[in-house]
C-alpha cells in the first residue's frame, strides 16, 4: 500500500482514508478519487468501523484542490451527465458511518470539498483555506453543493469571488471547523474526538445519519412526520434495549449494532 496515491488502514474502530501525495500537495486526480470511494466502501464492509478520517499525507497540505496538470485534474467526457468528483461527494453524503476530516495542511478547491463531505472536521491553527478556482478561470461549482448548507452565504461569496485564502481561524467562525488546534496536539484532538463518538450506539448513529440525509429536502411537516416513523423504528432495535438497559442497570453499554 505505500505507493499507492491514497492509503487504507484500520486503526481499533476508525478507518484511515489518507491521501498520499504529498509532493503534489496531495492533488486529486482520478487515481485518488477512485482510492477515497474505495475506501469509503471499505469502512462500510467492516461492521467493526464505528467512524471514518480522512487526511493527507505530510505536513504541508491536507489537499490542495485538483491536479491541474495536464491529463490530470480537469479532463471530462462529456457525454456522461456526471463527474467522479461529484460521484464520490453524492456517495460520501449518503454514508452512514460518521466521518471526520483532519486538515493538517493547506486545504484549496477541490480540497474543500472533501473537507465538507465529512460530518465533522478538525485542524490544524496554522493551515490556511481557500476557493482559488477563479484565479485559473474556473469556479467552484460543486464545491457549492456542499458548502452552502455550511457556512453562510455571504462569506461563501467573499471566498469564491476574490478567490483569496483565509486562515483556520476565519474557518472555525464561519462553521467550516469544529475545532482549531495547534498542529502538535492535531493527532491528540482528533483521536479525542474518535473517542466521543465510538462508545457511542452504532445504530443510533447509522439509523441517525440516514434521517438526517433523509429530511434535508422536506419541510418541517414532512420531517416531523417521518421521523416519527423513525424514532418509533429505532426504539426497537436491540441497541436501543440495551441502552435502556444499561442506563436503568447503571452499567456501561454493550452495543451490538443492531
Amino acid at each position: 500500500m505505500s505507493g499507492s496515491v491514497v492509503l487504507h488502514e484500520q486503526r481499533g474502530s476508525a478507518f484511515w482514508i489518507t491521501l498520499n501525495r504529498p509532493d503534489k500537495r496531495n492533488a486529486i486526480n482520478a487515481a485518488v478519487i477512485a482510492g477515497i470511494r474505495e475506501g469509503y466502501r471499505r469502512a462500510h464492509a467492516n461492521p467493526d468501523t464505528r467512524v471514518i478520517v480522512l487526511t493527507g499525507a505530510g505536513d504541508k497540505a491536507f489537499c490542495a484542490g485538483g491536479d491541474l496538470q495536464p491529463n490530470q485534474g480537469f479532463e471530462f467526457d462529456f457525454s456522461r451527465p456526471n463527474t467522479d468528483y461529484a460521484d464520490m461527494l453524492r456517495e460520501a453524503q449518503n454514508a452512514t458511518l460518521p466521518s471526520i476530516a483532519r486538515i493538517n495542511g493547506v486545504c484549496m478547491a477541490g480540497g474543500m470539498g472533501l473537507l465538507c463531505m465529512a460530518d465533522m472536521a478538525v485542524a490544524a491553527e496554522h493551515v490556511h483555506f481557500g476557493l482559488p478556482e477563479v484565479k485559473v478561470g474556473v469556479f467552484p461549482m460543486q464545491v457549492f453543493s456542499l458548502l452552502q448548507d455550511i457556512a453562510p452565504r455571504r462569506v461563501i461569496r467573499e471566498w469564491a469571488l476574490s478567490g483569496e485564502p483565509f486562515s483556520a481561524a476565519e474557518a472555525l467562525t464561519a462553521g467550516l471547523l469544529n475545532h482549531v488546534v495547534p498542529a502538535a496536539e492535531l493527532d491528540e484532538r482528533t483521536e479525542w474526538l474518535i473517542g466521543r463518538i465510538v462508545d457511542k450506539s452504532p445504530t443510533a448513529i447509522r439509523r441517525g445519519k440516514y434521517a438526517l440525509r433523509a429530511i434535508e429536502a422536506m419541510s418541517f411537516d414532512q420531517a416531523i412526520a417521518y421521523t416519527e416513523s423513525q424514532i418509533a423504528l429505532l426504539s426497537m432495535t436491540e441497541d436501543a434495549k440495551e441502552g435502556l438497559a444499561s442506563f436503568n442497570e447503571k452499567r456501561k453499554p454493550f452495543w451490538k449494532g443492531r
